[in-house]
């Protein structure tokens, strides 16, 4: 996982040219004002959602893997609590589904405050339970760009 303020993200563009076209996405385009959906970037190696949710009790999420698709989530405005924990056999609640490239797990992770303007990066196989409460539900809006793993 990587996590920083949005000024810095310059610095990942090199992890490989998808993830440069991810980062990309999120600095041209004006998020702010950009409607809640589905944006193609590069047919299915790389796209974005957008969404507007209010956040949720730690007691009603679990967290979440992926297999094929790497995580960056831009919080564009709003705050939530975001866990996290490396792999290690944590037990498997939700099988894996292919088709939407998740599964949902069970197990402890550590919470961070992700704040508006922060992003995070989270590889295959990272446990990350996003759109968590800090006390109580707030707004957010998020963009979560999918980068197909090379």
């Amino acid at each position: 996982m990587i996590t920083d303020k949005i000024e810095n993200i310059d610095k990942y563009k090199s992890l490989s040219e998808r993830i440069k076209k991810g980062i990309e996405f999120i600095q041209n385009t004006d998020l702010v004002n950009a409607k809640t959906g589905k944006y193609i970037i590069e047919g299915d190696n790389i796209y974005a959602g957008i969404d507007e949710y209010n956040t949720r009790s730690k007691d009603v999420s679990m967290p979440e893997i992926h297999k094929k698709y790497l995580d960056i989530q831009y919080i564009i405005s709003g705050n939530e609590l975001m866990g996290y924990a490396p792999f290690n056999n944590q037990k498997v609640v939700t099988e894996y589904n292919a088709e939407k490239d998740i599964a949902f797990l069970t197990g402890e992770v550590s919470f961070f405050d992700f704040k508006e303007n922060h992003f995070a990066i989270f590889f295959p196989e990272e446990l990350h339970m996003p759109c968590i409460s800090k006390d109580q539900s707030s707004p957010i809006k998020k963009v979560v760009v999918k980068v197909l793993i090379e």
